[in-house]
């Protein structure tokens, strides 16, 4: 039967967890830079939403700000999004008759 060397098999386990770690890593770092974006998206809507009202307080009326291509769109892709699944809907519905 064939010797072990305890040092290199540790050596070895080492350089699997290690592999391991990082592709975890570089994970986590992704999902991170996911979650970053999505509020940063959130805050770029709050702003559109708020800018588009102030647009209509300056007396630019919906049809007009229609006609120039700038609906409210960040109101209604958020409403679309949630209507998309089967639960949110429910929920918007319950919510909606409140």
């Amino acid at each position: 039967m064939a010797t072990l060397d305890i040092d290199q098999t540790r050596n070895q386990a080492r350089a699997l967890l290690d592999s391991r770690i990082e592709s975890v890593t570089a994970l986590v770092k992704s999902r991170q830079r996911i979650n970053d974006l999505r509020d940063q998206l959130v805050a770029a809507e709050r702003d559109d939403k708020r800018a588009y009202v102030q647009a209509t307080r300056d007396g630019w009326s919906a049809e007009e700000l229609k006609k120039l291509g700038l609906e409210p769109a960040a109101a209604k892709r958020r409403r679309t999004a949630k209507r998309s699944t089967g639960s949110d809907q429910d929920n918007g519905a319950s919510f909606a008759e409140q």
